[in-house]
């Protein structure tokens, strides 16, 4: 046995689903979980129930996650296509603006040109905008972020093809940068058949001859985030099962694997999982902060028995490799191999770096 230590991940990209549906998730629930899966900091979706598109909701939500998290996070704020006064107002307390310009699970989905265009005009920063959207929606947002002058982060790109779209982008000069899932890399649309509804999600999963394009344009790709949006068994197996897959657990082990494989280098893991994420962000890592991966055999992952409380996984068979067996942050061991060991509001906000630049 080995034992890797790495800066642990920065996942720029969950839904710990707290405040509004604390059943699927809540913030100790999901913090907890960040950390079993190598996780020192999340940077948490605003669509909640309330969504966090003002002042009050996102104070509210800050609050909440002063008491609960275990480990240190960021929040998003949202914009429900009406008003631009809570951006100008409270942006600069958010890692970034998120906005939804095709259908996804929430309400916060905005497709009139003048509503995102009024956006694009008064984004104070220093965050990114950053944004869900489908293959046809990225132009108009790049040509927003071109004509406004602002940074743009797409999430979870939803076809290799749009790498290419992005990379010309910045070629002439947009300031863009762009995340894929483990998913789009571990996954293809053949799964759906082997998990049924616990293969939905949204961007959808692709084909097997997309994912191999995927990996060969990772060089594109500034970030790798888990998207963690976990669905109860009971909600994914009913008539409308609800999109979206959990995912904090499984994001180190699936990348050790690859890198095993030959697939990335461990140089280009951390750039991915740790240092672009708090680049494109400007935030400062917590000091005295590392993990430690026992690095055994491969294995194969289970669908049950993870720390998330929706409990299960679609990367069910998928072969891993390394176990965080032990965290630390701020110095203090926060978890280990026999569970957590940091109390609720231990998790602090990620604070923006001096130079907080792109």
């Amino acid at each position: 046995m080995a034992l890797l230590t790495l800066p642990g991940i920065i996942d720029a990209h969950v839904h710990l689903r707290e405040p509004g549906a604390t059943h699927k998730e809540d913030i100790f629930s999901g913090t907890t979980a960040a950390l079993a899966g190598g996780v020192i900091g999340v940077l948490d979706m605003p669509n909640n129930t309330p969504p966090i598109v003002d002042g009050p909701s996102f104070l509210w939500k800050e609050e909440l996650f002063a008491r609960k998290a275990v480990c240190d996070y960021g929040l998003f704020l949202g914009y429900d296509g009406r008003d631009v006064t809570p951006i100008r107002e409270f942006g600069h307390r958010a890692v970034g603006l998120k906005l939804y310009l095709d259908e996804t699970f929430g309400d916060l989905t905005t497709h009139e040109p003048e509503a995102l265009a009024r956006v694009f005009e008064v984004w104070p920063g220093p965050g990114p905008i950053a944004i869900h959207a489908e293959s046809r929606s990225i132009p108009i947002a790049l040509e927003l972020a071109r004509r406004y002058g602002q940074r743009l982060h797409i999430c979870h790109v939803p076809h290799p093809d749009d790498l290419v779209r992005i990379d010309d982008a910045r070629q002439k000069g947009i300031q863009v940068t762009c995340e894929v899932t483990p998913h789009h890399l571990f996954l293809s649309d053949a799964a759906v058949a082997r998990l049924g509804a616990y293969a939905h999600m949204k961007p959808p999963l692709v084909s097997p001859g997309d994912v191999m394009l995927f990996w060969q344009r990772l060089h594109l790709v500034d970030i790798i985030a888990s998207d963690h949006a976990p669905h109860t068994r009971v909600e994914k197996e009913s008539a409308f099962p609800p999109p979206g897959v959990p995912g904090l657990e499984t994001t180190l082990p699936l990348l050790l694997y690859a890198m095993n494989e030959g697939r990335l280098t461990l140089e280009r893991l951390l750039e991915l999982t740790y240092y672009g994420p708090l680049r494109i962000y400007g935030l400062q890592p917590p000091e005295q902060s590392n993990i430690e991966v026992e690095i055994g055999e491969p294995y194969q992952l289970p669908f049950e028995g993870y720390h998330t409380k929706c409990g299960w996984s679609p990367f069910v068979e998928q072969w891993a490799l390394g176990r965080v067996v032990c965290v630390r942050m701020r110095g203090q061991v926060v978890w280990t191999e026999r569970g957590l060991l940091a109390e609720p509001g231990f998790g602090k906000v990620l604070r923006p770096s001096q130079s907080n630049r792109y």
